[in-house]
């Protein structure tokens, strides 16, 4: 899949032309644990079986991924998750935001499927990630969703809350790190992988419209995207 991000000014402003052929979506990548039983106590009430192993990795087709404002969906069952997104360019790793758009209907039978339905909403902006991880952890996620007329606050936290880009890519490429670690492994060309999300506020619900950001107060700069859901027909 090739996507296209600009990267800041202290960059140059320049724009990457990036090819991803492996796509992983981390999930249940939570640093404290009774955190990570409320999303899966949550995810329960829709039905969402427990997760065989925490954290773990979905293998997505990379052409799931779209920088699109819109994506096509069947039924009005799913909802976005907003996530950070690192991938590799030329033997170095950035950092970007994405939607992990699922259909929780279908997640209730399976998650991996669920995923797999879904288009992965992707931001056009990027930073190396070298320039953000001495501060990772100060990092802000926040999402909105459209119900009655307004935007409303889905989703807000700092990373810290999460595990770091060298722990995942560690214990995914087959080693184990502790979760305060950012060192990072060398990943193979071409991959990306979005780090996990934080817990809505309110609750898991379908929005046909979404908008995320990940805000750099440290660096004072902002990547942000949104997307509108359009509803395909349900046929049997």
């Amino acid at each position: 899949m090739q996507l296209t991000f600009t990267l800041p000014d202290s960059a140059g402003a320049e724009a990457l032309n990036v090819a991803i052929d492996h796509l992983v979506i981390a999930g249940w990548t939570g640093r404290d644990h009774e955190a990570i039983l409320h999303h899966i106590r949550e995810l329960a009430e829709l039905g969402v079986p427990q997760p065989s192993a925490i954290p773990l990795f979905y293998r997505v087709a990379a052409n799931q991924l779209s920088q699109c404002d819109s994506v096509e969906v069947v039924g009005g069952a799913s909802s976005g998750e907003a996530e950070p997104l690192i991938f590799t360019h030329r033997g170095e790793l950035y950092v970007s935001l994405a939607s992990d758009h699922t259909d929780r209907q279908l997640e209730a039978h399976s998650v991996a499927l669920s995923k797999q339905l879904c288009v992965k909403p992707v931001a056009a902006a990027a930073w190396p990630l070298h320039e953000v991880a001495p501060h990772w952890d100060s990092l802000i996620l926040r999402s909105w969703i459209r119900e009655e007329g307004e935007f409303r606050l889905y989703q807000q936290g700092t990373l810290a809350g999460l595990r770091t880009p060298g722990d995942l890519l560690e214990r995914y490429l087959g080693g184990v790190q502790t979760p305060e670690c950012l060192t990072m492994p060398q990943p193979p060309e071409g991959l990306a992988m979005t780090c996990g999300t934080l817990a809505a506020i309110g609750g898991i619900r379908p929005a046909a419209e979404f908008r995320m950001e990940l805000v750099d107060e440290v660096l004072g700069r902002t990547i942000s995207h949104a997307y509108r859901s359009v509803e395909l027909p349900v046929v049997a």
